[in-house]
């Protein structure tokens, strides 16, 4: 158990479908699919369930980013960490001698840190409360050619879903454009985690030349759930 006994203003442990609001109703039944460990005294704002990768799928992401990743790469950047689903399974994957995690929400962070401290690798993580695209340069500055950055943007809320083919150019409050923008001018690797219906046309302007990009769906339950895109080294030639 964490040692961390309250929650900061915003932040909470629902135990019952009672208190669970109507809008987070069907991600607090999946619960024990985004953590494991709910039981455990995770800590959740409301916002926050919108947006956090399901614990199955975060562990296989950590997993092939560990595996594919370069060996003189030795740092994982976490650009949206969110309440921690992602960079909890980054560091159990036990692959990176450096983990950066960045929230600019703090009640948001204060979640992430609890529930790195419920699955006992709070230790092997280096928060960062802040915004990623100032942060990030200015701290990784020195380090950005050891690094990969891995970015879970927000898509702009549920609605993403209602597109057959969803246009990151548009997506908010950050576009396909500023985000490549953004991590390529810290290192070339780097993995974007993007909704199942996003336009790969879009995602091919940033290949390498003679490269392809490689595109992973990431499924539970037979449907897919999202993709992510690996650039520079994760290129597929």
């Amino acid at each position: 158990m964490a040692t961390i006994k309250e929650p900061p203003e915003g932040a909470q442990h629902y135990e019952s479908a009672e208190e669970v609001p109507w809008a987070i109703s069907k991600y607090w039944h999946q619960r024990y699919n985004i953590f494991s460990k709910y039981d455990e005294g995770i800590w959740m704002t409301n916002d926050a369930w919108f947006g956090v990768t399901p614990e199955p799928v975060a562990t296989r992401i950590a997993s092939d980013i560990a595996a594919s990743a370069p060996a003189n790469k030795t740092i994982l950047v976490d650009a949206f960490a969110g309440a921690g689903g992602n960079t909890i399974a980054f560091a159990l994957s036990g692959r990176w001698k450096q983990i950066f995690a960045f929230e600019k929400d703090a009640a948001v962070l204060a979640c992430a840190k609890h529930n790195a401290e419920v699955y006992g690798v709070a230790k092997k993580i280096f928060w960062v409360h802040g915004d990623a695209f100032t942060e990030i340069p200015r701290r990784l500055k020195q380090v950005g050619k050891s690094a990969v950055v891995f970015a879970s943007p927000p898509w702009g809320g549920p609605t993403y879903s209602d597109y057959e083919v969803f246009d990151l150019t548009v997506m908010g409050p950050y576009t396909l454009p500023f985000l490549c923008s953004s991590f390529f001018a810290v290192t070339p690797d780097v993995v974007l985690y993007l909704p199942r219906t996003s336009d790969l046309r879009q995602l091919a302007k940033y290949a390498k030349p003679g490269q392809k990009l490689q595109v992973t769906h990431y499924c539970m339950h037979g449907a897919s759930k999202a993709i992510c895109v690996y650039f520079g080294s994760f290129a597929a030639s």
